[in-house]
């Protein structure tokens, strides 16, 4: 076979194959692709059985944009991408119409929820979550982002606080 002809060939296996892959994708429901829509912020979600410290903090993180992306009417996703740095907050209240007052007492909102789902959920003792309480109406907003975030680094600081108490607070968790 020569060159010319060995290159048709290829080009046309590869036209075939295409077209195939083509119809496969079609097969499976391809066309009628459409993404997701957001969960409403609003609806209470069950928290999972946590094993460690780290999904206690997730699933806090989750809730606490949940109850501040409700309290602003806006889905989570929307939320937690104007959270991510100050600019794309700056963007956000000026898209949506939010001063720092009403973002501060919707991120607190979320927060207390986030506190009253993990001790609803047993994640969170109601020693801890009292005072926590407290602290959450008193943090300036960064702070309280902040902890969005980034609850790892809350829930560190506790068992960092507790010492070698600390690994005992792993063993207690659900």
């Amino acid at each position: 076979m020569n060159a010319g002809l060995r290159a048709q060939v290829l080009v046309g296996s590869a036209v075939v194959l295409s077209l195939a892959l083509v119809g496969a994708y079609l097969a499976a429901g391809g066309s009628s692709y459409a993404p997701e829509k957001s969960q409403d912020p609003c609806q209470h979600r069950a928290w999972t059985n946590p094993g460690s410290l780290s999904e206690i903090a997730n699933q806090f993180s989750i809730s606490a944009l949940d109850g501040a992306a409700c309290q602003l009417g806006v889905t989570r996703e929307t939320l937690a991408r104007a959270l991510a740095t100050p600019e794309a907050r700056e963007r956000f209240a000026e898209r949506y119409g939010i001063d720092e007052a009403k973002l501060a007492r919707a991120v607190r909102a979320g927060l207390l929820r986030a506190i009253d789902d993990a001790e609803e959920a047993g994640a969170l003792s109601p020693f801890i979550a009292g005072p926590l309480r407290g602290t959450i109406e008193e943090i300036p907003l960064d702070q309280a982002i902040e902890l969005i975030n980034n609850a790892d680094s809350l829930l560190g600081n506790v068992q960092s606080f507790l010492g070698p108490a600390g690994n005992l607070l792993e063993e207690l968790l659900p």
